[in-house]
């Protein structure tokens, strides 16, 4: 089966649930066996910072938010890295809010570290500057994550009023000059999304290369102006799932997914199957303190586990871990 066209995209949002779990996630979750074979990549994720300086309406470290604030400094974060490199895993996802004041020589030492551990390196942090993204790069970084969120123009500079669209197009063009890959997605299904913009959100991150989808349906955080909607339509998530995986079969796809019975966050074990069955094949393996895993929150309840629920859900699907 090839997506490739709108209306190919169009055809399996449209198709009733039954028929995609009956062929479209099978075809998708083939495409993901011919290309990565029997397992499941898990990447090892420090959040090393919950301050931001954006005030997106969607996203409980907002700025407005009152939450507690960390940042945590480089020698404990290498500390950490550390004992999960001894543990085996060989990658490493940085991710923060758009923090300022960490400081960006203390973003190269920390890299620089990891480096030296070993570990391949993904990071977001943001809105940089060019020659930011060309330090960061040349000190090792691989990858770079920068989610555009939503595709449409006038959506995304009324949800993101802290940057625009077009700046942070120019950010991903950015990336890409110097050499990292770019990791960029969506939100699924974020209140008043119009399937025309799920579907250009869509050919967006086909256009832009992507290494690696990040997508996860909306999901209300408390404290933001859009804390009272409903969750976005998570049979939408793992169609979109199911539509890269086709289009693009050598993408890494976000497979930490919540479920239906709104339980467990990101780390459902049922939401994380149903997003491998349909072509997902990215866990994480949370390194935060525990002290500190509940106050790096974009989104409410997000639970993003250890290596436990990384093998459950390896056993589950029959599949084996890729460290």
């Amino acid at each position: 089966m090839m997506i490739q066209t709108k209306q190919d995209i169009l055809g399996v949002l449209n198709m009733p649930e039954e028929t995609f779990w009956a062929e479209v996630a099978p075809a998708a979750r083939k495409v993901t066996q011919e290309h990565f074979g029997d397992s499941l990549m898990v990447t090892a994720m420090l959040a090393y910072s919950n301050i931001c300086k954006n005030q997106c309406l969607y996203c409980g470290m907002r700025a407005g938010n009152q939450i507690p604030r960390y940042r945590i400094p480089p020698a404990e974060i290498l500390e950490l890295s550390q004992r999960a490199r001894a543990d085996g895993l060989s990658r490493m996802f940085l991710i923060a809010g758009e923090d300022k004041n960490y400081g960006f020589d203390n973003l190269l030492t920390l890299v620089s570290g990891l480096k030296k551990q070993g570990f391949a390196v993904s990071l977001a942090a943001g809105e940089l500057e060019k020659s930011q993204y060309q330090e960061l790069h040349d000190t090792g970084v691989e990858e770079y994550v920068l989610k555009f969120e939503m595709s449409d123009p006038a959506s995304f500079n009324r949800l993101n009023p802290s940057t625009d669209f077009h700046k942070r197009m120019e950010r991903a063009r950015w990336i890409k000059e110097t050499g990292m890959k770019l990791g960029s997605g969506n939100i699924v299904d974020w209140p008043g999304q119009s399937q025309e913009e799920l579907i250009q959100d869509i050919l967006l991150m086909k256009e832009l290369d992507i290494s690696w989808a990040p997508n996860i349906p909306f999901l209300p955080a408390m404290g933001t102006p859009l804390a009272g909607e409903k969750r976005g339509d998570f049979l939408l998530n793992f169609k979109e799932i199911a539509i890269l995986r086709l289009m693009m079969p050598h993408i890494k796809i976000t497979a930490q997914q919540p479920g239906y019975d709104g339980k467990g966050g990101l780390s459902n074990t049922q939401g994380n199957l149903d997003a491998v069955a349909c072509g997902a094949n990215l866990l994480f393996c949370d390194l935060l303190p525990d002290a500190k895993a509940n106050d790096f929150r974009p989104v409410d309840g997000r639970n993003v586990s250890g290596m436990k629920h990384c093998q459950d859900v390896a056993d589950l699907t029959g599949l084996t871990l890729d460290l």
